[in-house]
């Protein structure tokens, strides 16, 4: 049972959403409010939980994760549903709980910070994380799945963690540091939609997978890659990070792998598996680099 929870909440992609909220919460040198920071951990953890929870919902509805019922870990969905381990109802009532639980906290941050304009933001990120998938938008049926996936998981959260210490939003650091995250994340969304491709079209689903289709798509995935790298560059000709995050560039070694086998074996799921892995890997890992290079400039 446990098991068949975690798996249907996606924990292993959470690190999307807390390392770049981490990493917004130490860019302001100085004072750290920790209080403030484990609620907005809170909300992030639970947002995005909410938004996994949906987005099994909403694909089962559509007949998209019914197409191919194996469980491949990383894309497809979790499967609970087509498997009938869990029903719909569990996945709509526990991303609905998530979603007032997050709300609770957004509340007692804004009592905390004294900051009611933090109540309309959050409100517009909950919406695009229910709206990525679920009626009536469907943003990932019409082609925004990716922005949408870089805004939540870029500047939506290292730029909320930055607000949340320094009381500041918008604000032009946090964007800046925001953009490799967002790259990142938007390369792990796409190396997912790759094997997904043929479904996806089948439910109406449509992606940028689309554009070349999935025989060329190692090229869209290539640039992502290179925007994340070259957004690193930014940061420190900006003074965001130190030569420290130039370390990052040891990324090329998985995403040289990945793009391989994305070009190698576009058509094989199983073996496109191994894409998925190494591009969270690219993720976390830079996301872990960064965040240490910042502790570093704070000391």
């Amino acid at each position: 049972m446990i098991k068949d929870v975690f798996r249907a909440f996606r924990f292993p992609f959470i690190s999307a959403s807390i390392l770049p909220y981490i990493a917004g919460s130490l860019l302001k040198k100085g004072g750290f409010d920790p209080v403030a920071f484990s609620l907005g951990a809170l909300i992030v953890l639970c947002t995005h939980l909410s938004a996994n929870l949906i987005n099994d919902y909403a694909d089962a509805k559509s007949g998209v994760d019914y197409f191919d019922r194996t469980f491949y870990g990383f894309f497809g969905g979790s499967k609970l549903i087509q498997e009938k381990v869990f029903s719909e109802k569990f996945y709509l009532s526990a991303a609905l709980l998530f979603a007032i639980f997050s709300l609770i906290c957004v509340a007692a941050l804004c009592f905390l910070l004294k900051r009611p304009e933090i109540v309309p933001y959050y409100f517009l990120i909950l919406f695009l994380g229910w709206a990525y998938s679920a009626r009536p938008a469907r943003l990932s049926y019409r082609r925004l799945g990716e922005p949408v996936i870089f805004l939540l998981f870029g500047p939506a959260t290292v730029m909320g963690g930055y607000f949340i210490q320094a009381g500041v939003f918008p604000d032009t650091k946090s964007f800046l540091l925001s953009l490799p995250f967002g790259f990142f994340t938007a390369a792990i969304l796409f190396a997912n939609e790759i094997p997904d491709f043929r479904e996806d079209e089948k439910g109406g689903k449509l992606t940028w997978v689309g554009f070349l289709g999935q025989e060329k798509s190692y090229l869209i995935y290539i640039l992502f890659i290179f925007c994340g790298l070259a957004s690193v560059f930014l940061n420190i000709s900006s003074g965001n990070l130190s030569f420290f995050s130039i370390s990052c560039t040891v990324m090329l070694f998985p995403a040289f792998f990945a793009a391989g086998t994305l070009k190698k074996y576009p058509l094989e799921k199983k073996m496109l598996v191994r894409s998925s892995k190494a591009t969270i890997s690219i993720q976390a890992l830079t996301g872990l680099i960064l965040i240490l290079d910042l502790l570093w400039l704070r000391s």
